[in-house]
């Protein structure tokens, strides 16, 4: 062995430095396959099958070249090269098989010697045909169970890489075509949806393909690749799913199409779809409510709030946080509303006092104005993009996009009309609130009213005001009462000291005002200014029915500082406060003669 292996070290050398340029002696040539330095010795053995076609073993060599080149080609990179040295195997060692018999193996026994074995029963070494026969047996069936396990390797390998990315070439399609979650799951249709199933099909095939790639792999033995799958879950829709795989990798790092895709789909079948048929059966229930006031001008505001409980906002707003739907719903309840105050105020809108009328019309200007703002939001959106989110809604509910549009410009402009004469209403009745209507008189309640010849000392809102009025410079007192109409069922003038309540006068002149019973009123007129008698001061008596009952003037020795009435005796106290703190009252009696 030691001779041999060193004979071959040798021809190596020779076969290095000379290129086998001569003529290739098989001699030299076996040495080098028993050696089995098949790549070295393969194109030689080409060469010299060329020129001899009548030796046996070379042939038998040849056929063993391929199947050691078979062995070390890739099985997932050079499959088509693996298969080809297979198939030249088993050409030359079927070619082979019946070439050998004992007679070749006597006359050329030096070529087998690979073959050759000691002897169990002569315990001498010999080579058997026996033993050639199974091994050429053997080779060929192993070549043939290689050949279709790399075939059938390369196919389930081939279909996983071509179905995963099938299914990502969908997927990213299905991406490109939305902008954001938001629109991908609003936009969502049939055609959509079958995209889904198409790429939830897909890579249930990738997987099986793979199951059944790894249950030929497990049969090939030795071999470089242990390939595993590690499913990644698909959170964000735009982000994720679109990162590549290196199939030749041993971690294959798939993203979770099937379970994305199931998910999905739930979402869709289970909240998408009954949320828009929800939607379109929510506008006719407002519809309905719209028809109720129109046609039996009642309130439906009850019914509205039963109904808006009824609405999946938060269902809505989790897939847009400003959809279309609710601001449409929003609009049309606020239009409700407004009619149905309207409806609800009209039998008080002709007999309310004007507080109240004013009460009502601010109520109804918030309303019409909540419609405005909420309109005016419409019409602004863009109606383009909303077809594509909400065609569902648009389409069964009213039709086409331009019957929307019309409908919410037409709302928006009933409710810029109604605001503006609202508003004027509100400002002619804020207007109203400040007077008194008197016959051809107007009594102001407020004291900004210099261009008025009344000018009012005490002003008790809803009750009474009174005061001085102002004809030719002279002096007349006042007394109304405030009636919700503004229009008072008491109206007396009394006499006052026109010497000491010119109009000259007003900064120091003040008034003090009473009305002890519902049909009684006391009105009191001071200057704050004294005389040697002290300070002027003229206090009337009105009977709601009577009219003036008295008017007395007196001089009083501080200023007054509260009017006080007995219901018992029906005197009148006139209460002085003095710069010591002390208190002192002047008493009248019902006819307003001083008792102290």
């Amino acid at each position: 062995m030691h001779t041999r292996s060193l004979l071959s070290c040798i021809v190596l050398v020779l076969v290095a430095s000379t290129g086998w340029a001569q003529k290739v002696k098989y001699k030299d040539l076996i040495e080098l396959l028993n050696a089995r330095n098949y790549e070295l010795a393969e194109s030689h053995l080409k060469r010299y099958l060329k020129e001899n076609t009548d030796n046996v073993s070379a042939y038998l060599y040849m056929g063993i070249i391929y199947q050691d080149k078979s062995q070390r080609n890739d099985i997932l990179k050079q499959p088509d090269v693996l298969v080809d040295n297979i198939d030249s195997a088993i050409f030359f060692l079927e070619k082979v098989a019946p070439m050998i018999t004992e007679r070749e193996l006597k006359r050329n026994d030096n070529n087998y010697q690979m073959y050759l074995r000691r002897d169990a029963r002569t315990a001498e070494f010999a080579i058997k045909l026996s033993d050639v026969t199974l091994d050429i047996e053997t080779r060929l069936k192993n070549l043939r169970t290689r050949k279709e396990r790399v075939n059938s390797l390369n196919d389930y390998f081939r279909a996983t890489e071509r179905q995963y990315n099938s299914t990502q070439e969908i997927y990213k399609q299905v991406q490109g075509r939305f902008v954001s979650d938001k629109e991908f799951y609003l936009q969502m249709n049939d055609a959509v949806t079958n995209d889904l199933k198409r790429i939830g099909l897909t890579f249930d095939s990738a997987q099986t393909s793979f199951k059944n790639y790894r249950g030929v792999l497990e049969t090939m033995g030795k071999v470089p690749y242990n390939q595993n799958i590690t499913l990644v879950e698909i959170t964000d829709f735009k982000k994720d799913g679109g990162t590549d795989v290196d199939f030749l990798k041993n971690d294959l790092r798939f993203w979770d199409y099937g379970k994305w895709v199931k998910s999905t789909l739930e979402v869709y079948q289970h909240e998408i779809v009954p949320l828009r048929e929800h939607l379109v059966s929510y506008d006719i229930e407002l519809n309905k409510l719209a028809q109720k006031l129109k046609t039996d001008s009642v309130s439906v505001k009850s019914d509205l709030t039963k109904l808006l409980d009824k609405i999946l906002f938060k269902q809505l707003t989790r897939f847009d946080p400003d959809p279309l739907p609710a601001g449409v719903f929003n609009m049309k309840a606020a239009e409700l509303e407004y009619r149905s105050d309207w409806v609800a105020n009209k039998h008080k809108r002709d007999t309310a006092g004007l507080a109240t009328r004013l009460e009502i019309l601010k109520q109804e200007a918030k309303g019409i104005s909540k419609l405005d703002s909420i309109s005016s939001l419409l019409l602004a959106r863009n109606f383009e993009k909303d077809l594509k989110d909400y065609n569902h809604f648009i389409t069964k509910a009213y039709g086409t996009e331009a019957v929307l549009k019309n409908y919410i410009r037409s709302t928006h402009d009933l409710a810029q009309r109604d605001k503006a004469l609202k508003l004027q209403e509100v400002i002619r009745v804020e207007k109203e609130l400040k007077w008194l209507v008197h016959d051809s008189d107007s009594i102001p309640l407020t004291t900004e009213a210099p261009a008025s010849q009344f000018k009012p000392l005490v002003i008790v809102p809803d009750k009474f005001t009174l005061g001085l009025k102002y004809r030719d410079s002279l002096a007349t007192g006042y007394l109304y009462n405030i009636t919700p109409q503004h229009q008072p069922t008491v109206a007396v003038s009394f006499p006052v000291e026109t010497v000491v309540f010119k109009k000259r006068y007003l900064p120091v002149l003040k008034g003090m005002g009473l009305q002890p019973k519902p049909d009684l009123f006391l009105a009191l007129v001071y200057s704050e200014t004294s005389d040697k008698n002290g300070f002027p001061a003229t206090l009337a008596k009105v009977d709601k029915a009577k009219g003036l009952v008295w008017s007395l003037n007196y001089r009083l020795e501080q200023k007054p500082s509260e009017l006080l009435y007995s219901v018992d005796t029906g005197e009148v106290m006139i209460k002085l406060t003095f710069p010591t703190g002390e208190q002192k009252l002047f008493v009248l009696d019902k006819n307003g003669k001083k008792i102290q």
